[in-house]
């Protein structure tokens, strides 16, 4: 039907209805897109090992894990979470990027405090992902993924740096907890930077030279409440109406432990213990300022760790300290942080989000901290294609996290690597160790994993015995497609996993 006007006030008069209408329209959809889009928090604690929570069976008389714990209640407990390595940075390029380390010329080791920003500009991570559609985004905590494009030169502006990667604010201690630049990043520039001048200062806990830079130097007893608190500050100027996603990354539990005066000799298992506990009393800070917020029922949590824990059975340092009291920091399996056995790479992973996760429950799946950046493109709704140079490692386990229905495993396959260079990969339930270190490094170590093994996980958890004479098809097989995804460039989706042979 055709409508003819005698004057333009009617035509006029519509429309600015019809533009009304659309406004409406277009604002509608705008806020029901935002209300599927959760807001996002990533822990990501430091050397935290697989049994050092209650939730995962540490008894309440060595540490008491109140906070974590209730991410577990209220939400999921997965029991076969893995780092894509038993150390830190590589492990926190895998996560924001969904690749594995060792596909950059990183073939061991770790970023150092002056290294270049590892991660390349032109590639994507979770947070320029989430930004992309309108998040705000932060990295607060340890970063320890370097600075600049050469030797960074911390008097002067560090760039490119998280800024150049997705993230809109960043405050950091720059490489570890105690590390020689003794100092904190505001988003480009040190903290407090007086001039380029350097001044006396001591040694590291490591034994390194401070590097004496001109700026208030951090107390170490007091970075974890003062990250938290960064944080906590973050989160409140946030507006109501765009989500966000915060990278929180504690120095805890790594060394000096350095619990505050809150947690100091509260744990039955020294100063190890209470630097579990300052952890804990972090996370609950977190958990308090999104209550707050009324934002709790919109918000994605996710909680995990970069690898296993330092496990130390003799000697005077708190670690065996903790393990002669009686904390067994990573559970039933056998190594720790640097190695390439279980002990290195399982770590806790709860995830909460009310009304979409049942709480409560455990899940078995096997999944990696690289999957990570697939499952969030799924989530908001920004799948990764398989012929984009995207999170070339990286799966969708949100079927996992929201216990809906599938038929396969998630993942046929899974590469961890140790930080002298040493791989392994697992299927189904085997387990192949390649036991070569890598071949960038001067004076490889002499230690007892270097050597090929095979190992049935379902019946040997603890690794224990090495069965690839037994079984050498298997571990020819495994061979050859570890060689496979490395020449590939990125993770196979089309096999299967081994299945279980007796």
């Amino acid at each position: 039907m055709i409508f003819h006007y005698k004057n333009s006030l009617p035509r006029m008069l519509v429309r600015i209805a019809s533009a009304m209408l659309c406004a409406i329209l277009t604002i509608g959809t705008s806020m029901a897109t935002s209300a599927d889009r959760p807001n996002i928090v990533i822990i990501l604690a430091d050397d935290l090992g697989y049994g050092s929570l209650n939730s995962y069976g540490a008894d309440e008389s060595h540490i008491r894990t109140p906070n974590i714990d209730r991410l577990a209640r209220q939400g999921r407990r997965f029991s076969d979470a893995n780092t894509p390595s038993s150390v830190c940075s590589p492990t926190r390029y895998g996560l924001l990027t969904g690749r594995y380390d060792w596909r950059t010329n990183q073939k061991h080791g770790v970023v150092s405090t002056t290294d270049p920003l590892h991660i390349d500009t032109s590639r994507s991570t979770i947070a320029s992902l989430l930004k992309s559609v309108g998040y705000r985004t932060a990295a607060i905590g340890k970063w320890h993924l370097g600075y600049g494009t050469n030797k960074a030169d911390f008097t002067k502006p560090l760039t490119p740096g998280p800024l150049d990667i997705g993230f809109d604010y960043h405050f950091s201690v720059p490489q570890n907890h105690g590390d020689a630049s003794g100092v904190y990043v505001r988003n480009r520039d040190v903290v407090g930077l007086r001039s380029d001048r350097r001044i006396p200062a001591g040694k590291s806990p490591y034994g390194r030279d401070y590097m004496g830079i001109d700026a208030p130097q951090r107390v170490d007893e007091n970075v974890m409440g003062e990250l938290t608190t960064e944080a906590v500050e973050w989160l409140d100027r946030q507006p109501n109406d765009t989500p966000f996603f915060l990278y929180f990354a504690p120095v805890a539990i790594h060394f000096p432990y350095t619990p505050s005066q809150t947690t100091r000799g509260k744990s039955g298992t020294g100063l190890y213990g209470d630097w579990i506990g300052e952890l804990d009393l972090s996370v609950g800070r977190l958990l308090d300022a999104i209550d707050r917020m009324n934002a709790t029922e919109n918000t994605l949590v996710i909680f995990t760790s970069d690898n296993g824990g330092v496990l130390m059975t003799e000697g005077e340092r708190p670690e065996a300290d903790a393990y002669r009291a009686g904390l067994l920091c990573n559970g039933k399996w056998r190594g720790r942080k640097h190695s390439i056995y279980e002990g290195g790479f399982r770590v806790p992973l709860l995830v909460r989000w009310p009304g979409h996760v049942e709480p409560g429950t455990l899940c078995d799946e096997t999944v990696s901290l690289v999957d990570i950046y697939s499952t969030l493109a799924a989530l908001i709704d920004q799948p990764v294609r398989s012929n984009e140079n995207v999170a070339e490692d990286s799966f969708n386990v949100l079927p996992a996290i929201l216990g809906t229905q599938y038929k396969e495993p998630l993942r046929s396959s899974m590469i961890v690597h140790s930080p002298n260079g040493n791989y392994a990969i697992r299927s189904g339930p085997w387990k192949y160790i390649e036991g070569i270190p890598s071949p960038t490094l001067k004076q490889p170590p002499q230690r007892d994993e270097l050597h090929s093994q095979l190992y049935n996980l379902q019946n040997d958890p603890g690794e224990r015995n090495n069965v690839i004479d037994v079984h050498p098809e298997v571990a020819e097989q495994l061979a050859e497609l570890l060689n496979n995804e490395r020449i590939n460039g990125r993770s196979s989706r089309l096999t299967t996993p081994l299945k279980h042979e007796d």
